[in-house]
């Protein structure tokens, strides 16, 4: 039982950051109806920002507290990513938006392998590595839970409730809504359209940041691959909690951690992302709008 409870706290763990990724993608997708494959990519992007500022920092002030030097690292990485998708948005997504449906996603893909590519010129192919940024562990009950698992897996709470009441509470979250149900008609109501399809980009860059934090605190290491295994798993927890919605994209994405870290421990590790594929399979064969979304209702 030990074990097995053990397990759980890692799947949650991994699960947290599958499921911030997968906030910006289900953000991205209720908005405008387009899959930004790229986004992985913007999580990775957050990861090296953060590894740069940390080296920065310890190379300028070698006694920084390990928590001011986080937090400057998690503020540092979010403003860059978010510029990133500001401007990807901008330049690449926003001028094939009336386009057939396939240009957006075909210059997503295109984004997606030019950001890795640029991250491996400028960076290197090499991975990254830090060292351990927090060290403590606790024993509960015979269960080892590590200090920086409960922050990620705080972190992860308190974004998610920081994003639905901004969606749900707020005039920016009403405009986002207005946009996602009728473009034009909110247009014709005085939303701006542009602006707020833009702000959603850097909410999803900024939360896809936290997560490449996080992962680089978790792990200790980045590559310039990173963008593409975790993208795809975290597309995935979306589509399986339920594209379009929040609290979808978090669940599908602590389902995949959990499918993951239970799969690992009892199975041999070489099928986990088959298991994971399965499931997904399984989940959509039953219920093709994800576990928490809505039917999609065509406009007349």
């Amino acid at each position: 039982m030990e074990y097995f409870i053990q397990q759980l706290v890692n799947g949650l763990t991994l699960g947290s950051i599958y499921g911030m990724i997968a906030i910006g993608y289900t953000m991205v997708y209720g908005i405008i109806g387009m899959i930004n494959f790229a986004h992985g990519d913007i999580f990775m992007l957050g990861g090296f920002a953060a590894l740069i500022v940390f080296l920065i920092l310890t190379g300028l002030f070698a006694g920084i507290p390990v928590v001011v030097a986080l937090l400057i690292m998690l503020i540092v990485a979010m403003l860059m990513a978010g510029l990133w998708n500001w401007t990807i948005e901008k330049v690449a997504y926003r001028p094939l938006r009336g386009s057939f449906r396939l240009a957006p996603l075909i210059t997503a893909i295109g984004m997606s392998i030019a950001l890795s590519n640029f991250i491996q010129v400028t960076q290197g192919p090499r991975n990254k590595p830090i060292p351990p940024l927090v060290s403590s562990v606790y024993n509960v009950f015979g269960i080892s839970i590590s200090l920086k698992q409960i922050i990620i897996i705080l972190i992860t709470v308190v974004l998610l409730s920081t994003f639905w009441y901004i969606v749900h509470r707020t005039p920016l979250g009403r405009a986002q809504r207005a946009t996602e149900q009728d473009r034009k008609m909110a247009a014709l109501l005085g939303v701006d359209v542009d602006r707020t399809i833009s702000v959603t980009f850097v909410m999803g860059a900024a939360l896809a940041a936290v997560a490449g934090t996080m992962y680089l605190m978790y792990y200790g290491v980045v590559v310039f691959t990173d963008g593409f295994i975790p993208g795809v798993k975290a597309f995935t927890a979306a589509v399986l909690g339920g594209i379009g919605s929040l609290p979808g994209a978090v669940l599908g994405g602590l389902l995949i951690g959990l499918i993951e870290s239970l799969w690992s421990a009892y199975f041999t590790i070489a099928y986990k992302d088959v298991a994971t594929f399965s499931i997904l399979a399984i989940v959509l064969i039953f219920k093709p709008s994800g576990i928490l979304g809505r039917p999609e209702v065509e406009k007349v």
